[in-house]
């Protein structure tokens, strides 16, 4: 059931919950009581984000390599930052991975970085293309419903009435001001959205669903890969034949082991999340798996040890639970 709901929140992450129910066949108290032991207890989040893609929202993926004394501090620091996303510990707790957008990694590079001590290496990463993340990500997020069940969730979606709302190219301020708070919670009530941005109710239930039409506004779900059985992620830095890029990558994304796959510039152009049980299993995934791939020339395996941010706002105790009307 557990699955089935975050299944739900993939293709509709404001699906109220008595739509939800009415799909799984349970009653709506069932739904809600499961959301909130999920959103409390296993750190469930439904989140707003931009789609990089249509807002131009340029983005960078920085490694910094710090001493063990530091590491742990420094990607602190970086993940209570509001330009920051995905923060990462990984390779023995030494190296910090993590994405912030183009206007932000320039200051961040030139003038802070170089004032903090014991940062042995830096380097950084223009992200050029998404194959795998975000609402299209790994596949045991979306193996629990039926085709069936899938297909009356995204009729609800699709029914959505936009129809006077103007057709636009890029986000507005007052679009920005209604991502600052889905970010925060992206299931929160049009009601709360209107005292929080000055907006009516019915100007936001419009835009959101025109955003969503156009694709400019997705809704990630953020909950522990533990309750998949996950113990074990990496990060893989591979260099690939310019030639077989998309080719390469067109592949891995069929393989169910990834969560997130993009081309990026610098010495490797392709980085992928691995999800796996085991360390056995991620063995089993380079030798096998990617060993059939000839076109990947070189492959770094960075092991994770800690996501201290993904892409909803650090420092929050518990996320407010409003089920979407």
């Amino acid at each position: 059931m557990d699955h089935c709901i975050i299944h739900a929140l993939r293709i509709d992450g404001r699906a109220p919950f008595s739509r939800i129910a009415e799909v799984l066949g349970v009653s709506t108290q069932t739904v809600a009581r499961r959301y909130g032991r999920l959103s409390s207890e296993l750190s469930l989040r439904v989140v707003g984000v931009a789609n990089p893609r249509q807002s131009s929202a340029g983005k960078w993926i920085l490694r910094l390599t710090a001493s063990p004394n530091t590491a742990q501090s420094v990607a602190y620091s970086l993940a209570r930052r509001d330009d920051t996303t995905w923060v990462r510990l990984v390779s023995g707790g030494t190296e910090i991975c993590f994405v912030m957008n183009s206007a932000a990694h320039h200051t961040l590079l030139f003038r802070e970085i170089p004032r903090v001590a014991n940062i042995a290496e830096v380097s950084a990463h223009r992200l050029l293309h998404n194959y795998l993340g975000g609402p299209t990500a790994w596949q045991g997020h979306t193996s629990a419903l039926t085709k069936e069940q899938q297909e009356q969730l995204r009729r609800g979606l699709d029914s959505s009435d936009e129809a006077d709302e103007p057709k636009r190219s890029s986000l507005t301020q007052a679009d920005w001001q209604l991502l600052a708070a889905l970010q925060n919670n992206g299931r929160i009530s049009y009601t709360d959205l209107a005292a929080e941005t000055g907006q009516s109710s019915s100007t936001i239930t419009r835009r959101l669903a025109a955003l969503q039409a156009s694709g400019m506004l997705t809704f990630d779900v953020e909950i522990s890969a533990e309750v998949y059985g996950i113990t074990t992620q990496a990060l893989l830095w591979m260099s690939v034949a310019p030639a077989h890029l998309n080719q390469v990558a067109n592949t891995l994304i069929q393989h169910k082991e990834l969560a997130f796959l993009a081309s990026t510039t610098g010495p490797t152009n392709l980085v992928a999340l691995v999800l796996c049980k085991s360390p056995s299993e991620l063995h089993d995934y380079l030798a096998d798996s990617l060993s059939m791939l000839d076109s990947i020339r070189m492959i770094e395996t960075s092991p994770v040890q800690r996501t201290l941010k993904s892409c909803s706002p650090f420092l929050h105790s518990s996320p407010r639970r409003s089920d979407s009307a």
